[in-house]
């Protein structure tokens, strides 16, 4: 499977002209599946779901003008017959991955049965929360860690530093897709993701038991086969598991 890893989404030249290799043709060519699953266990989340597919969130995904844009719900899958819903999955050129929650996000990516698809062909085009659920293992910060009967969670408390002051934050260690066997930290010295700062960035990967790539905005992780590329017009740091 051919992925896109991005912290938020299609931002610059460099990204777009990597999309489109992966892809072997022109956006404009392409038919896509938006996948707004993450989105939803945030208050607010439908709206944020409907913003993001009419191109009016701050990463750009389903707006870049592909031939057609359709919406694939991971929640519902369990409940439609799988010859329904694999052969629109397999016919599509590109899977776009929502940000929000990548715990959430994960389950429904197993639960589903899509990351138990073998020999997909569309390409996955993942932002933050999207691309973080790819890995095998993965960490997130939070205040306050979701609870889930399904699936204990392992979690840590950790203090990260801020210009503002310490904060107090739970680094919760979650199962993903397995369809990398790295991590991601999006949103690397973005001002307003302080957990990712610099020096939290790596106090965050010590808990990731696997090689970890922070990015920042302008940054992607590209994956054909197990080799993953790094396109970038900003910046990004790579930390030993």
């Amino acid at each position: 499977m051919k992925l896109l890893l991005t912290s938020a989404g299609i931002t610059n030249a460099s990204i777009h002209d990597t999309l489109v290799d992966l892809l072997g043709k022109p956006v404009s060519e392409a038919d896509a599946l938006f996948v707004p699953t993450a989105l939803y266990p945030f208050p607010g989340g439908p709206g944020m779901a409907w913003r993001a597919l009419h191109g009016q969130s701050p990463a750009p995904l389903a707006e870049l003008g592909w031939k057609s844009v359709g919406v694939l719900e991971l929640s519902v899958l369990p409940s439609i017959s799988r010859s329904i819903w694999e052969p629109a999955v397999r016919a599509a050129d590109a899977l776009l991955f929502a940000g929000g929650d990548p715990l959430f996000l994960a389950h429904w990516l197993r639960r589903s049965g899509l990351a138990d698809l073998p020999a997909l062909e569309p390409v996955y085009v993942g932002v933050s929360a999207g691309s973080m659920a790819a890995a095998s293992t993965f960490v997130e910060t939070y205040t306050e860690p979701p609870g889930s009967a399904d699936e204990p969670l392992k979690s840590e408390q950790v203090v990260f530093s801020t210009p503002d002051g310490d904060i107090d934050r739970t680094l919760v260690t979650g199962q993903g897709a397995g369809l990398v066997d790295f991590a991601v930290i999006p949103h690397y010295n973005h001002e307003h993701h302080p957990d990712a700062s610099a020096p939290n960035a790596e106090k965050w990967a010590a808990h990731i038991p696997a090689a970890t790539y922070a990015i920042d905005d302008q940054t992607a992780i590209k994956v054909v086969g197990n080799t993953p590329e790094v396109i970038t017009e900003g910046d990004w740091k790579f930390f030993t598991p």
